[in-house]
């Protein structure tokens, strides 16, 4: 038996570095993290690349938020910069600013557009489907065929393996049309990174006396072993915990071809998306959002998988029917034995990265009522 703690929590991410954080500072608790991998961070995780540059392991992470509460409460433990988070598309032979703006719309169809012939002219070619049913429905309702096909069709049957009228209207949904001339990826009031990195800042978040970490540990492996005093936080694949007993929730993952070039950068701006070209979905140049200075450049390419690490739940009925089943498990296991479940990977949810943090101190506040 290991020594007794408080708080057992699954996963090092940044949802299981949040709760420790707070049960560690604000309630004095004694917190176990158990890491499967080597690191902490989940797949916010940056390191330097071999070429000495700051590297996103697992893909970019685009820090953004509209509450200045969270925004203070991690400045807790980094500075930040100001995130220069410009993504392009590149499709007919050109780069197209992405999310749509008034560029884009002016650049596809060669003409001169303001806000309101901008609105006038998608009024004109959308499709009049006044209830989207699913992902193929919501962006011709939006946009209608030609940049349907241009934008989105091809770059979501590579990324999901799925055509688009197979996935709900959300896949699709979460990205703006915009009637003026931001260029940003996102249109959230703070836009910032990590001024070291988000490894540094999660790292600096449970360097506290109360908190333990177990890297390169496997939890299903240990819960016999250890029982926590108040509660557990898991932060895992809710089917794995149920050993799949339902059946496997399907996600899809990701492989990273990282590649160093000999100049200070290859691309105009941090990622650039590929709907109708080559095998990778995008490429991206974390440089121009850490701010690094280097005479070399990396760039990562990113091919979707089907099997791999869990990074994307895919949203379609039959899996949101199945969750329900294994969340009707995990609701039991929490009235029943103190396990909380929470986290992208817990509730099948994809989620940004202020929004883990967000539902993280959710869960350390309804922790903190049932047994501080």
């Amino acid at each position: 038996m290991l020594s007794p703690f408080d708080l057992l929590i699954v996963g090092a991410g940044p949802v299981g570095c949040v709760i420790a954080e707070r049960a560690a500072s604000q309630l004095g608790w004694k917190c176990l993290i158990i890491e499967k991998r080597n690191h902490i961070a989940g797949n916010c995780y940056d390191r330097f690349h071999e070429s000495g540059i700051l590297i996103h392991q697992y893909g970019p992470h685009y820090f953004r938020t509209n509450s200045k509460e969270l925004l203070d409460y991690l400045s807790q433990f980094t500075g930040w910069i100001p995130g220069n988070y410009i993504v392009k598309s590149s499709t007919r032979g050109e780069l197209f600013n992405f999310p749509i703006n008034l560029n884009t719309l002016e650049q596809f169809f060669k003409t001169s557009l303001d806000e309101n012939k901008g609105k006038a002219l998608i009024e004109q070619i959308r499709e009049p489907i006044e209830t989207p049913g699913n992902s193929e429905e919501f962006v011709l309702s939006r946009v209608g065929k030609e940049m349907y096909e241009a934008f989105y069709l091809g770059y979501t049957l590579k990324q999901w393996d799925r055509h688009p009228k197979d996935l709900s209207a959300s896949v699709c949904g979460r990205i703006p049309i915009r009637f003026n001339r931001d260029c940003r990826y996102v249109d959230h009031d703070y836009q910032v990174t990590p001024d070291h990195g988000f490894t540094a800042m999660f790292a600096n978040m449970i360097n506290h006396p109360n908190i333990q970490v177990m890297l390169q540990a496997d939890y299903l492996e240990l819960k016999k072993e250890i029982t926590p005093k108040r509660a557990t936080i898991y932060c895992g694949c809710v089917d794995d915990y149920f050993e799949k007993k339902l059946g496997a929730l399907p996600w899809r993952s990701l492989e990273f071809d990282f590649r160093e070039y000999d100049k200070e950068y290859l691309q105009p701006c941090v990622q650039i998306n590929y709907p109708n070209e080559h095998e990778y979905t995008r490429s991206v140049e974390i440089k121009h959002v850490t701010g690094q200075k280097h005479p070399r450049t990396t760039v990562s390419y990113e091919y979707p998988r089907s099997k791999g690490d869990p990074y994307y739940p895919i949203p379609a009925p039959q899996n949101a029917e199945l969750y329900q089943r294994y969340q009707n498990l995990a609701e039991q296991e929490t009235r029943e034995n103190r396990v909380h479940f929470c986290g992208r990977l817990a509730t099948y949810k994809y989620m940004n990265t202020d929004e883990a943090i967000e539902s993280a101190l959710k869960t350390f506040e309804g922790i903190k009522e049932l047994y501080g």
